[in-house]
């Protein structure tokens, strides 16, 4: 009988921890974000934005999301208020390639190769944040991801030393029952990318890169 009270209990108070957990981090991604998020037609000049992956259809081309991100860092690029596009995503192996997909939909959109740099080793947003410092040595940018994704992504780029602001697409709405699921499981995202942060997870890292620096001298 004593063991069961005491597991109840255990129980019961890691699931307090739990939501503690949950509540502060997310209470944390709101106030790091805030005045740092805008519509497209309201973002400040930033010389980068930079593209988060959101998966691939099994033909390879971007997914609806993924699509509707893209379609954003198209509209800040046409109106100047972006001159390179650092699209990061996962390639961990052959027959999954993110980044060269997000590049093949913006070139057919209207985009000039040289103006999109990839990075193929953004596995999830902490990485893609780290590896735009520290690999291509981005300090200031606009990251580009679906509306309730945008806190942690501002909040992220801006706990590893990038001057970020964030524009979220709205677009996605209209499945309205992914939308729903994927903010909730956004909520409980964040604390992951609390933990990299305090640990200072190393991402998958290599040689620092100077493609970014090499595209923007040719704008």
């Amino acid at each position: 009988m004593h063991w069961r009270r005491a597991t109840v209990v255990t129980l019961l108070g890691a699931g307090v921890l739990g939501s503690a957990a949950v509540l502060g981090a997310n209470v944390w991604a709101a106030r790091a974000s805030a005045g740092h998020a805008y519509a497209a037609e309201l973002a400040p000049q930033r010389p980068v934005a930079l593209v988060l992956g959101a998966g691939l259809t099994p033909a390879g081309t971007p997914t609806p999301y993924l699509a509707y991100r893209l379609d954003v860092a198209k509209q800040l690029y046409d109106a100047g208020t972006v001159r390179v596009l650092l699209v990061s995503g996962d390639n961990r192996t052959h027959a999954y390639d993110e980044p060269t997909a997000m590049t093949d939909y913006l070139v057919a959109h209207g985009i000039p190769a040289e103006r999109i740099v990839q990075d193929f080793a953004g596995r999830d947003t902490y990485d893609s944040c780290a590896r735009a410092r520290r690999i291509f040595g981005v300090e200031q940018l606009i990251v580009v991801t679906q509306e309730y994704h945008v806190p942690r992504a501002i909040a992220t780029c801006r706990a590893l030393g990038i001057d970020a602001v964030g524009v979220g697409d709205l677009q996605g709405r209209r499945f309205a029952d992914v939308w729903a699921s994927g903010s909730q499981r956004e909520k409980l995202a964040v604390v992951k990318t609390v933990w990299d942060l305090t640990t200072r997870r190393d991402p998958v890292l290599g040689q620092p890169e100077s493609r970014v620096q090499d595209a923007l001298a040719g704008t």
